[in-house]
């Protein structure tokens, strides 16, 4: 089909998830350093553990790189315990600030947000532990930067709803947003949202199909209601 026809269709979509839902508001964090936090925490567990993670640690000390890196591991392991994985994510996440401390003389974000996309996303990419997700949620929401993030939720509503095949891999949903949509990093916030939203809320595991603001134009939809 046509690049204009699949622009018009992700432009409906967004339109119905936002006039349903509203504006998200996402990611939830008050500074940078909160959001990579965040991102890497996510991993693996519901945003309901990360957040009680960063309450605790907000509770100790400033989220900023060097009052974090002050906290010694296994204490940081501790204060992280609600995000799973504890101990690996407190490796992790100490393992990339001192890597992030030490990009471009210190000024890491001049580095997030100048240095070319595909140079930093390969980068973060080369970090021990920071998978694609991870990356493009420190890029989009960390440094405001124009890149797409896929997750479970967006991998599953696309193939139900005839974006793109079942079992399509992660970096082939990247690029079908990023080549269909406007190059708008506060387009592809909101929209993921949007998408996050409908995943937590409609379009689970088990479809809630009746509930969801797009079922009379998912196939999946309209099979089911």
């Amino acid at each position: 089909m046509p690049k204009v026809h699949h622009t018009k269709k992700l432009t409906a979509v967004y339109d119905r998830l936002y006039a349903h839902y509203g504006p998200q508001h996402w990611w939830p964090g008050d500074t940078d350093v909160e959001i990579i936090t965040g991102a890497i925490l996510t991993q693996n567990t519901s945003w309901g553990n990360v957040a009680k993670a960063i309450a605790n640690l907000k509770a100790v000390t400033a989220l900023e790189l060097e009052p974090l890196l002050a906290i010694p591991e296994e204490r940081l392991a501790e204060l992280i315990r609600s995000s799973g994985y504890y101990r690996q994510k407190a490796a992790r996440l100490r393992g990339f600030f001192l890597w992030l401390g030490s990009l471009n003389s210190g000024d890491w974000r001049a580095w997030l947000k100048k240095t070319p996309m595909n140079e930093a996303r390969a980068a973060l990419l080369a970090v021990h532990g920071i998978g694609p997700e991870t990356a493009d949620s420190i890029l989009l929401y960390g440094a405001d930067r124009k890149t797409f993030v896929i997750d479970k939720y967006t991998l599953r509503f696309g193939a139900r709803y005839g974006l793109y095949a079942e079992k399509t891999k992660y970096e082939e949903a990247r690029t079908y947003f990023m080549d269909h949509l406007p190059s708008s990093a506060k387009l592809y916030n909101e929209y993921h949202a949007l998408i996050v939203r409908l995943g937590a809320t409609a379009c689970k595991s088990k479809p809630l199909c009746a509930a969801c603001p797009l079922n009379q134009t998912c196939r999946a939809g309209k099979k089911a209601v």
